[in-house]
């Protein structure tokens, strides 16, 4: 299948064809035609399977129906994500594939300073994509209507509820028309997501695609079971003597990140960390040296790299195991994207030995143990 086949309009095609896209994802197969029919969607989808641009297409396709009044753009989209860099590509997302279609958005995002993004929305914005706190807040401050929302995104919904915005998505509810498309996007669906998504859709169709568990076929997994005090030299020594390009190295805490970079600066091994500390502009310029390839290692915490899509990534690292094994799946989906073969080595210590019983349990297989001969 290729993308005329799902009734795109000519504009968004030309786009398409300069991004480099030739062939739809699985979910962008079954989203987009679903959108552009105007029905609510509840999409179960990871990062990197193509999810934002399963939205984004149809709705640059369905907002290109009405001619924009240029003296006053309304806000006819929202798109809610709990994270800055989430919200930056998802803007970079919208300016690539409706360059041609003369629509505007904007990304609001806490962390920087807000009389950019306040300039922006008095020039006028078509598609506004946000973070839950800054639009709060600058809708409270009277800089934001959403009286005129034709189309919700609720993207990364999970995550929304980890990072404690299920109270800002139902202040947000309460604002929005009640008649509007909604779409809701969530990696996961516990009982919570579930019920959140009842709340939002109507009548949604459901979206699926790789369940959690057979996202990790496409990667070369294995563990290291070493003593804690030991993970430095051990990733020291696999990054040395791996043949590793780039590496995503994960770890539980901002400080841990920190004291990672630490140790491979003095090694004279060029890496960065990004977390919730970090200024916005902090971590989108670590994230660009990463991907530009200026430093050769990124040292992310869960929630500052969920949503982040790099492309070409040799190898993912977990330093620390993460205690839910759902994490752990996001975290090597990142490696092996779009058919190519992805790498993931994990270093375990005797308390998280338990963690990695979990993690097998739910992807269904054994993770082959590595011998640390460094």
């Amino acid at each position: 299948m290729n993308f005329e086949s799902l009734l795109i309009s000519k504009p968004i095609l030309k786009a398409l064809q300069e991004e480099g896209y030739t062939q739809p994802t699985p979910i962008q197969e079954q989203a987009i035609p679903l959108v552009l029919e105007g029905n609510d969607i509840l999409g179960c989808a990871q990062t990197g399977t193509g999810k934002t641009a399963a939205f984004a297409i149809p709705i640059i396709q369905l907002l290109s129906k009405t001619p924009v009044n240029e003296k006053k753009r309304l806000i006819r989209c929202l798109i809610v994500t709990p994270t800055r860099e989430l919200a930056i590509q998802i803007g970079e997302s919208f300016d690539a594939y409706g360059r041609h279609c003369g629509l505007t958005n904007t990304v609001l995002l806490g962390g920087v300073n807000q009389n950019p993004q306040v300039a922006a929305l008095r020039r006028g914005v078509d598609i506004l994509i946000a973070t839950p706190g800054r639009l709060l807040d600058l809708q409270h401050q009277g800089f934001v209507s959403l009286r005129d929302i034709q189309i919700f995104v609720l993207d990364e919904a999970d995550r929304m509820l980890d990072m404690g915005f299920i109270h800002d998505v139902k202040k947000l509810l309460a604002i929005i028309p009640a008649k509007r498309q909604s779409l809701f996007f969530s990696a996961t669906m516990p009982p919570s997501i579930v019920k959140l998504a009842s709340n939002i859709l109507v009548h949604p169709k459901k979206v699926t695609v790789t369940p959690v568990s057979s996202t990790v076929e496409l990667t070369d997994q294995s563990v290291y079971f070493v003593e804690k005090e030991e993970k430095n030299a051990l990733l020291v020594h696999l990054l040395n003597s791996k043949n590793i390009q780039t590496a995503l190295v994960f770890t539980r805490t901002k400080h841990g990140a920190d004291k990672v970079v630490k140790t491979l600066v003095r090694q004279q091994i060029k890496s960065e960390a990004i977390h919730g500390n970090k200024s916005q502009n902090a971590r989108q310029r670590a994230l660009t040296n990463f991907k530009e390839q200026q430093i050769r290692v990124l040292v992310a915490t869960d929630i500052a790299a969920r949503g982040i899509d790099i492309s070409n990534l040799d190898c993912v690292i977990n330093y620390e195991i993460p205690n839910i094994p759902e994490t752990y799946v996001h975290r090597i989906g990142r490696t092996g994207r779009a058919g190519a073969k992805g790498v993931a080595y994990s270093f375990c210590d005797k308390e998280e030995k338990n963690y990695i019983k979990d993690i097998e349990k739910l992807i269904g297989k054994k993770i082959a143990v590595s011998k640390a001969d460094f």
